[in-house]
């Protein structure tokens, strides 16, 4: 019995294994193949602690950051034994890290999952879950559970999601992140994990039991009908500028990360580096992470953070080689992907541009509802989102639309504050509220922030209303970010990434339950039909809300008072009527 050891860095001198006995460090001179340096060592080596450390020349602005005193994490982990911390040693020239970095662990044989297809299927509710803040407070998960990825197959949390008819859970990033610079000494800890190193490593806080217990959470979820889905972060790594730690790639193959023609690091995604998908080792890393999840948890798919940058190389191409290699993959090829369709670089505004097949967030229907019933819009726009966006995606009568509709999502406003704040209030982030969007298109419904007026209570609540019901009638599948089916609030703040307290928990103990019982209904009438609501039927009536047929001018104007869709009699789609005073109702 032997155990092999493989890592690319092509422009290193040397390199070692480092195994870990307790805090003893023993290192072996591993040998260069081709790109790779590699060593195979006897025995069974299952459970053991390592690291490398790579050396070379420390030339940073040729981008070489050689330094043998950094523990490198592998980035082909997929254990480690602990949270990753920042510690401005890390980013020092000549600190030793051995005792700040997590060691990976060698894993023994995981077990595969048969290949079945995904639960989750077009038209049906995704449910967007920060796994920590979840949980944490949940009167009904064992204290130890709490805030875990096993506490979402705890029998009181299933109730809820099967309660809500969820197709599937989207579990905000699960695997091992590092906190940015400028938060430890704010006392704030990254409370999102948007800022990985480990693609494949489960963060051992989120998931104790590491793969074991996620594969066991998507089965159990998989036998209640809930399909599971990743949101992974392949835009760039916690490594952040150059002025950023040395824990992984950086210290073993710089070369990972777009650069300009001057050397300097592309910043196409507001963190401080970009990952570039014209390597081809970057792409093998990402498929591999995906086949990795999918083979050994089964997980129904993945939503790509900031995906137009896994087309870039360096400019977006819609025919970009991830694609034709995700499409080509016996494991990836039927797998939900969806993206994100937008980075902060050059032509980074993509919805609509990505393949058939993959879903796409659409953050015009966001917008646009929400510029309705805050009494922006026009109903002509408003029945365009309805209908699946068709001047994005194209019509959808005879095809799944490929739109994930949703009123509000982990970044940004809470609905119910959506409705309770003009201005967004990030203080408690240290920035001076200079954080986060500026443009919400939210109102507060006459008070900001809380009030016990009950006239602004009754427009808030028809508002929220309105607002759930504009986005369960809506053609393409559907997202709700997990508590605003029962009113969460942000206290304002929306950039909540850094609030693992009160202001990012869900508070189940003060959860508006009227609330709640009405997105339940909502959520059994989209279910029944669910297929249906993948697609939008050509032969409809499009009217006002008292049956008039309405020209173009009224369809133009801010001020009409709604709209109404009947669909032919032999549609399984349901009619619905919009009324700005009374909220969506289906007919």
């Amino acid at each position: 019995m032997a155990h092999t050891w493989r890592v690319r860095s092509p422009r290193a001198e040397a390199l070692w294994l480092c195994l870990f006995a307790g805090e003893t460090e023993t290192r072996h001179a591993m040998a260069r193949e081709g790109d790779d340096w590699v060593l195979t060592l006897p025995g069974d080596h299952a459970g053991v602690a390592y690291g490398y450390r790579a050396d070379g020349r420390w030339a940073p602005d040729e981008g070489l950051w050689f330094d043998p005193a950094k523990l490198l994490v592998d980035p082909r982990a997929v254990e480690l034994d602990r949270r990753f911390a920042f510690d401005p040693a890390l980013a020092i020239y000549g600190a030793d890290t051995a005792a700040l970095v997590p060691r990976a662990i060698v894993p023994a044989p995981l077990p595969e999952v048969p290949q079945q297809p995904p639960v989750f299927t077009a038209g049906g509710l995704i449910y967007e879950v920060n796994v920590r803040a979840f949980t944490l407070l949940h009167p009904d998960v064992p204290e130890a559970q709490r805030g875990t990825v096993a506490a979402l197959a705890h029998p009181a949390v299933l109730a809820h999601l099967k309660k809500l008819h969820v197709a599937a859970v989207e579990l905000m990033p699960i695997v091992a992140w590092l906190d940015e610079r400028h938060l430890p000494p704010l006392g704030l800890t990254n409370a999102w994990g948007y800022n990985p190193v480990a693609f494949m490593a489960l963060d051992p806080g989120l998931c104790p039991g590491g793969m074991a217990e996620l594969l066991e959470t998507v089965a159990t979820l998989r036998r209640h009908g809930i399909g599971t889905l990743l949101d992974l972060v392949f835009n760039h790594t916690g490594e952040s500028e150059e002025i950023g730690p040395i824990v992984s790639l950086r210290g073993l193959d710089n070369a990972a990360y777009a650069h300009t023609p001057e050397g300097r690091l592309v910043n196409h995604t507001g963190c401080g580096n970009t990952l570039d998908f014209a390597q081809a080792s970057v792409r093998a890393l990402t498929l591999d992470t995906l086949r990795h999840f999918v083979r050994h948890a089964g997980v129904d798919g993945f939503r790509f953070d900031l995906a137009p940058v896994l087309a870039r190389g360096p400019d977006y191409a819609a025919d970009a080689p991830i694609f034709a290699e995700i499409a080509a993959d016996p494991w990836l090829a039927d797998r939900v992907m969806i993206a994100e369709p937008w980075d902060i670089g050059p032509g980074g505004y993509r919805l609509g541009e990505f393949p058939e097949g993959w879903l796409e967030w659409n953050d015009l229907f966001r917008d646009d509802a929400r510029r309705f019933w805050g009494e922006q819009g026009t109903a002509a726009v408003l029945a365009t989102r309805l209908a699946g966006s068709a001047d994005v995606f194209g019509p959808c009568a005879a095809r799944d639309c490929r739109s994930v509709n949703f009123i509000a999502a982990h970044d940004g406003f809470t609905l119910a504050d959506l409705v309770s704040y003009t201005a967004k209030h990030n203080e408690a982030n240290g920035e001076a509220n200079r954080d986060g969007h500026n443009d919400n298109h939210s109102w507060n419904c006459g008070v900001e922030g809380p009030s016990d007026d009950p006239d602004v209570l009754a427009r808030r609540a028809t508002a929220k209303r309105a607002l759930l019901g504009t986005l369960f009638a809506s053609t393409g599948t559907i997202m709700l970010t997990a508590g605003d089916e029962f009113g969460r609030t942000q206290q304002g703040n929306n950039n909540a990434y850094c609030q693992d307290n009160a202001i990012g928990w869900i508070d189940w103990a003060t959860r508006d339950r009227d609330l709640e019982d009405h997105v339940a209904t909502l959520a059994a009438a989209r279910a029944a039909r669910q297929s249906a609501m993948a697609r939008f039927p050509e032969d409809g009536t499009w009217t006002a809300p008292d049956g008039r047929i309405m020209d173009a001018a009224e369809w133009n104007d801010p001020a009409a008072p709604g709209l109404a869709w009947a669909p032919a009699r032999a549609s399984d789609r349901a009619g619905f009527e919009v009324d700005r005073e009374d909220g969506l109702t289906l007919r």
